[in-house]
């Protein structure tokens, strides 16, 4: 532009000059001028405000300048000269940009300036910066874009709209969750569709659109209908929506499926109703409404003195609340409310608790409650508290089996133990010259003194109930308690006639345990087999390594035990035949002796029967020593194997996995070390182990897993699996053997162990 000055003249200069003046100090818009190749021959504030530059540093630069490079790349500037020079304007909006390198969204409008002779002699070019106007324009088609996609994904409420004549035209999410309807098939119909016959008959959906139309806004609550043709209580809200002319261009319509409320209003009014015909004054009962779900509709007097809460604090609480814990994580409330619903009454009794955390012994009556149509709305629950009945007939049963007990303690050991004592002693004084007598005579005194040590501890069983039982932990070879054992039980076992058969292996059988105890348990078992087990009949006692722990089995082909009878019969004070003819008696304290001592010692014991007439058999398995076998001399160790093998060791337990690849590296054989499941799976495609000591409990990926994956490898000579794991039930070597492992076993695995199974690998290997 030219320097603005004096307006003096002829007119028509002074009014160039203002126009100049004019066009130079606009700054909302950049007003240049081109000339025939575009380069900057004025430069108003304007376009100082906008791009940047000052006059001086961009007068005589090309406007192609102002372009980011990717419209450069378009040659867009040469393109809008040539339209601009050959329809006399070019518009259009894009990024520009500033002197900074900053971009801005702007109109552009350049025009062709022609001479006299109608030849074009250059351009002016005005620019506005609607960086702002672009911005809001965005952040408005966002909010929309939000607004659709928050209105189609709600699934509580149907939200539509209606033309004016009350057609479908829109369909979200909810709408199809609600009623039932794909959009495809409803948008279109009029929204009478959804009104019960008698509504339709009634007009009640031309009212809702006449009253929406005249107030602006229509609720109602009442029957709507779904695809399927079932009814629910809705609420309805029906909008008028008019365009900024005030013309009514359609309704908005919002529906809310209330069923659930209503039904839960209906239930309240049928409870206080019949609550009414109850006796809030019963205190000796709790009479409890619930609704279908098990939540507290009602409470009265009984139930507050019973279980310590008042109405207002309870009702909406669901019934689990006065179960105990453990019941609870069992699912026990809802399968009583299961059990209920199909059946329509359920009574039992169980332990219940109280506001105050304390239990209560309870009898429960549980009504399923339906609607004269035959509808559920819910449960009676009426509860009576029977702990100090239950306190009395426990220890009424507790005295009476307390007193049989001892009476048949003083008939069955004090009696016998007497003259034995006393006769040991006598032949003591007198002296035996003869060895083998005098050998004799020091087992009777020996087992004497068990038997008068074993009749002290049964006097007190009261140890037992409270957890008070305990054994001394040594590491003993359980080869030795079998011994003791047997020469304890052959006076009962020979009087009986019986074929007794023992098999045990030549290795030691180390475990930590209690000597004394340990024999006990065995004793009991022989002498349980001896009594039950027809004169003439077999008993068999094996003992043998398995992993990692120490099995023995006895077994008879006795009279056997009713299945019913299996775990019951190492309950203390029972016994399989209490009042039989051919029972030769007992306190029916023994096979509870022998779970608890075998319990403390870390390890199980199982009965196992066909039934009755097929003889029995009892599984005692104890967790083999670490220290025993380490105490066992080089030769009873199987020999390194003869093979040398790839090993994978898999466990989370970094410590465990460490030392047992370490122990297998001892042995020379090649070792790999993985802590997860995934790192197992990498490994063995390079390292192709023929052996995988597998942990089964490992996080994000279990043993199991990674057995199967394994097994889909592929390889020409598949892994042998072995799992080392701290499970060891028969379901879980079941479990293991399913999942394709030869071996199973527990936590830790001896080194005997180790070296038998890898020499058993590679035999078979080589072979």
């Amino acid at each position: 532009m030219h320097k603005q000055g004096t307006a003096k003249g002829p007119p028509q200069i002074v009014d160039a000059q203002r126009y100049e003046a004019l066009v130079q100090h606009i700054r909302d818009y950049a007003i240049l001028m081109l000339d025939v190749d575009g380069y900057v021959i004025s430069w108003n504030e304007g376009a100082q405000a906008i791009h940047g530059h000052a006059a001086k540093e961009i007068i005589g630069q090309h406007f192609s300048k102002f372009y980011p490079p990717q419209a450069l790349a378009a040659n867009l500037p040469r393109h809008e000269l040539e339209v601009a020079a050959a329809v006399g304007r070019y518009e259009e909006e894009g990024w520009r940009l500033r002197k900074d390198g900053s971009q801005f969204w702007a109109n552009v409008v350049i025009t062709r300036m022609l001479d006299e002779r109608g030849q074009v002699i250059g351009f002016s070019k005005i620019t506005r910066d609607l960086s702002e106007r672009r911005k809001q324009d965005l952040l408005l088609r966002e909010s929309e874009e939000r607004f659709r996609l928050l209105v189609g994904s709600v699934r509580d409420y149907a939200i539509f709209m209606l033309d004016p004549t009350g057609h479908v035209q829109t369909w979200n999410a909810g709408a199809e969750f609600i009623k039932g309807y794909s959009a495809e098939e409803i948008i279109g119909s009029h929204f009478s569709r959804f009104y019960p016959p008698e509504a339709v008959q009634r007009g009640l959906p031309e009212t809702e659109l006449r009253g929406a139309t005249l107030q602006g806004r229509w609720e109602d609550e009442g029957w709507r209908v779904r695809k399927d043709g079932s009814r629910f209580w809705a609420n309805v809200i029906i909008s008028a929506v008019r365009n900024p002319a005030g013309q009514l261009v359609g309704f908005s319509k919002i529906t809310r499926n209330l069923t659930e409320r209503r039904r839960h209003e209906d239930a309240l009014r049928d409870s206080e109703e019949r609550f009414r015909l109850l006796v809030d004054g019963v205190t000796e009962y709790a009479i409890v409404l619930l609704d279908e779900e098990g939540f507290v509709t009602s409470w009265n007097a009984g139930a507050e003195r019973i279980k310590g809460y008042k109405a207002s604090e309870i009702i909406g609480s669901h019934l689990s609340h006065f179960y105990p814990s453990e019941a609870v994580l069992a699912n026990k409330p809802w399968e009583d409310l299961a059990t209920t619903r199909a059946q329509g009454r359920l009574t039992d009794e169980g332990w219940r608790l109280r506001k105050d955390g304390t239990l209560f012994w309870a009898n429960n009556v549980m009504t399923a409650l339906k609607t004269r149509e035959g509808r559920p709305y819910g449960f009676a629950n009426v509860t009576q508290d029977l702990t100090q009945r239950r306190h009395a007939e426990t220890l009424a049963e507790t005295a009476q089996r307390m007193h049989e007990f001892i009476a048949m303690l003083a008939h069955e050991l004090r009696n016998p133990l007497a003259p034995i004592r006393n006769a040991v002693a006598l032949m003591g004084r007198k002296g035996l010259q003869d060895p083998t007598l005098e050998s004799m005579r020091q087992t009777i005194d020996r087992q004497s003194l068990l038997l008068t040590r074993l009749l002290d501890e049964l006097l007190d069983v009261n140890r037992i109930a409270r957890g008070q039982f305990s054994v001394e932990h040594e590491c003993i070879d359980v080869r030795d308690v079998i011994v003791r054992a047997v020469e304890t039980s052959r006076p009962l076992i020979e009087t009986r006639k019986h074929n007794l058969e023992v098999v045990v292996p030549e290795q030691p059988l180390p475990v930590m345990g209690d000597v004394v105890r340990l024999t006990q348990a065995l004793v009991n078992l022989l002498n349980n087999a001896a009594k039950y087990t027809p004169v003439g009949g077999k008993i068999q006692l094996r003992a043998s390594l398995r992993g990692a722990e120490i099995e023995l089995r006895v077994a008879d082909n006795g009279k056997g035990i009713a299945p019913d009878m299996l775990e019951k019969v190492f309950d203390l004070f029972v016994q399989v035949e209490p009042f039989s003819s051919t029972a030769l008696g007992g306190l029916g304290v023994g096979l509870a002796l022998v779970r608890r001592v075998v319990e403390l010692h870390g390890g199980s014991v199982t009965a196992r029967s066909a039934g009755l007439g097929f003889g029995c058999e009892f599984t005692v398995r104890l967790p083999l020593s670490t220290e025993g076998l380490r105490a066992v001399s080089p030769e009873a160790l199987s020999p390194v194997p003869s093979h040398r093998l790839r090993v994978l060791v898999v466990d989370d337990n970094h410590d465990a996995a460490d030392s047992l690849s370490l122990l297998i590296g001892s042995m020379g054989q090649d070792v790999f070390t993985a802590y997860d499941g995934e790192s197992a799976l990498a490994a063995a495609h390079g390292f192709r182990p023929d052996v995988v000591l597998l942990d089964i409990g490992m996080p994000h990926m279990s043993g199991y897993e990674v057995a199967q994956s394994l097994r889909e490898i592929g390889a020409e000579q598949p892994a042998v699996l072995v799992a080392i794991t701290g499970w060891g039930q028969d379901a879980d070597r079941e479990r293991a053997t399913a999942a394709g492992f030869r071996y199973h076993f527990v936590k830790p695995i001896g080194e005997a162990v180790l070296r038998t199974i890898l020499e058993e690998i590679a035999v078979a290997r080589r072979g």
